[in-house]
């Protein structure tokens, strides 16, 4: 059955009780100096209601519009006169002083919002679940479950600067069943911040990294915390976006971003998405967790890293047993606040990265960006054992002219010689600050191997794929930390469309390409193996990669199924609404669900 027209909308306000408190994140960090209490964010079941417009507009309007024009002003009714007053003293500062210098101050392509949020990037609106969309070829008994892909979807247009990572995160869901069947439905994680934003009818948190810039940076950032001491915003709840990464473990789908706690979202029965709330592991964290965990495929362990832009420890390494309990909170000693986005596990160590991208908030004082390129500072990686309970074992090995957004594999080898050695697999990205700065350079992200020396201390760096650009990928996630042999990544061209999937085989460097087609682009490839039991070098390969691709010239969306082995494509699911391009995301078994916990 062909699915109808689907009117999809944004989201409504859902009255909250708010206290404030004193700590500010958006990519900046303080840790909370007390546990909270995290309330349930409800998420709507049906259709939400378009956003409440002037009638000339909606005279203008053949269907309400992918974000939001703030409208005016919608102080809470639990402010007092004098807040109010303030509140609104507050307001014509930002419109009559800060908003005319931001637009007479050009931005750069990186934060220009009718470059970021243009064309399949835009943002879309809520769509709830449609059953019955339309198959091409077959889905494959293996991938009875749901794909979730999360990513940036701003609910308000941006008054300023706007990056591509300052959207609100919102997961497009796709339902696999059995004889051909498919549902689709996307929406936003109902995280603090866009609750309050959706309640006060515009954007007032800071973007992390659209509006943290120089001297207007520094005004907006004063303008936020006024705001937040007055009482109309509160901060104990979480600043967070919940856009970039997702990870199934103990029973929860978690919708990460680096400047928060994850947020737990529920799939529910029919294929719709549910925020159940901000999730802190039972009480045991009460600081931030970078986007890119990683789930041990023998131990069923979850590992994971915290950092800290403001104080020390700039770095924590946290391990949490199968059932979800805190095993490991290892302060990491660093010279100076990183970022450090993704990491890597072995079977016996966790590979951190310490790269030349560090946080530098003078710069800010000096009308500069607070993330900066620093080329005194050599790369290296570090090796702590994962069983140590301190970093006094950690060894340190430098690796010259690295810089990997994203790792996608590391393991254990020993030489003939006796020489332990780690092999980290990654995507080395030049010039290394592209993605937030404008460079004039064109991006080139090569997929590379460093292999460190834990006797010598000494590394190697080579590229296994020169010339083209591989971002945002995975391998055969139930061998991660484990040799593998094969790696799937976005072939990110014309940067940052991604045209294809290549296929990398690391021993015989051998590309095998699938690519999209004429006017169409895709983004991160999911591989699901064929098989769930863990494992083995010759079954490796054995599985499907997916991804949603859009047709730019036709203007539709679907999902497309390759089978692994030979890169061809079995299978599509058209989709009924547009998808934009987003992040990361991962694939939940049928099995997987039935385990979820409420």
């Amino acid at each position: 059955m062909k699915p109808s027209a689907v009117h999809c909308s944004p989201v409504t306000n859902t009255k909250q009780n708010f206290s404030p408190t004193s700590w500010f994140t958006g990519k900046m960090l303080i840790d909370p100096t007390k546990k909270i209490r995290i309330p349930l964010i409800p998420s709507p079941r049906s259709p939400l209601p378009p956003p409440q417009l002037p009638e000339a507009e909606v005279k203008l309007l053949a269907k309400p519009p992918p974000v939001l024009i703030p409208r005016q002003p919608n102080y809470p009714v639990h402010l007092s006169p004098v807040q109010k007053l303030v509140v609104s003293a507050l307001d014509k500062i930002e419109a009559g002083v800060l908003i005319p210098l931001e637009k007479n101050q050009p931005l750069p392509k990186t934060v220009d919002p009718t470059v970021q949020i243009s064309g399949n990037f835009a943002p879309v609106q809520e769509c709830p679940v449609q059953h019955g969309l339309e198959v091409s070829g077959s889905i494959p008994e293996c991938l009875r479950g749901v794909y979730v892909r999360n990513g940036g979807n701003p609910l308000f247009a941006p008054s300023g600067g706007h990056h591509l990572f300052d959207g609100d995160g919102m997961i497009h869901a796709v339902t696999l069943g059995s004889e051909n069947k498919a549902s689709y439905s996307c929406r936003y994680t109902r995280t603090s911040r866009l609750m309050q934003e959706a309640k006060l009818g515009r954007s007032v948190f800071v973007k992390p990294i659209g509006e943290l810039h120089g001297h207007l940076g520094l005004a907006r950032l004063a303008l936020f915390m006024a705001r937040a001491g007055v009482g109309l915003l509160d901060q104990s709840l979480g600043t967070g976006l919940a856009n970039a990464g997702l990870v199934y473990f103990n029973g929860r789908l978690l919708a990460m971003s680096e400047e928060d706690l994850p947020y737990h979202v529920k799939i529910n029965g029919d294929g719709d998405l549910e925020t159940i709330g901000r999730f802190n592991f039972e009480n045991q964290v009460d600081f931030p967790l970078i986007a890119h965990p990683k789930v041990d495929p023998i131990t069923g362990e979850l590992h994971t890293l915290s950092y800290n832009v403001l104080k020390k420890p700039y770095l924590r390494y946290l391990r949490f047993d199968t059932s979800g309990a805190k095993l490991r909170n290892l302060h990491i000693s660093l010279q100076q606040p990183t970022m450090i986005h993704d990491f890597a596990i072995t079977e016996n160590f966790v590979v951190i990265p310490d790269h030349q991208m560090v946080f530098k908030l003078s710069e800010m004082v000096r009308d500069g960006s607070p993330v900066i390129y620093d080329q005194n500072k050599m790369s290296r990686f570090g090796i702590l054992r994962r069983n140590d309970f301190d970093e006094s074992g950690m060894q340190w090995i430098d690796v010259p002219d690295c810089f990997c957004f994203h790792l996608w594999n590391a393991w254990e080898e020993v030489a003939e010689n006796g020489d332990e050695t780690v092999v980290v697999i990654g995507s080395c990205m030049n010039p290394p600050y592209s993605v937030f700065n404008e460079t004039g350079s064109p991006i080139l992200t090569e997929l590379s191997e460093m292999r460190l020396n834990l006797r010598t201390g000494e590394s190697t760096r080579r590229v296994i794929v020169s010339g083209m650009n591989l971002e945002m990928g995975q391998v055969n996630r139930l061998m991660l930390g484990q040799k593998t042999q094969f790696v799937y990544l976005a072939i990110a061209e014309p940067w940052p469309k991604c045209s294809g999937i290549a296929k990398v085989d690391l021993e015989t460097e051998e590309v095998t390409k699938f690519m999209y087609g004429a006017g169409r682009f895709g983004g991160e490839p999911c591989f699901v193996p064929e098989k769930r039991e863990f494992y083995d070098k010759e079954s490796e390969g054995e599985g499907y990669v997916m991804g949603f691709v859009r047709d730019e010239e036709r203007e539709e969306s679907e999902l497309v199924i390759i089978k692994a082995s030979n890169m061809e494509q079995v299978g599509s699911v058209k989709l009924p609404s547009r998808v934009p391009y987003g992040f990361h995301g991962t694939f939940v078994s049928e099995q997987e669900l039935s385990t979820q916990l409420p």
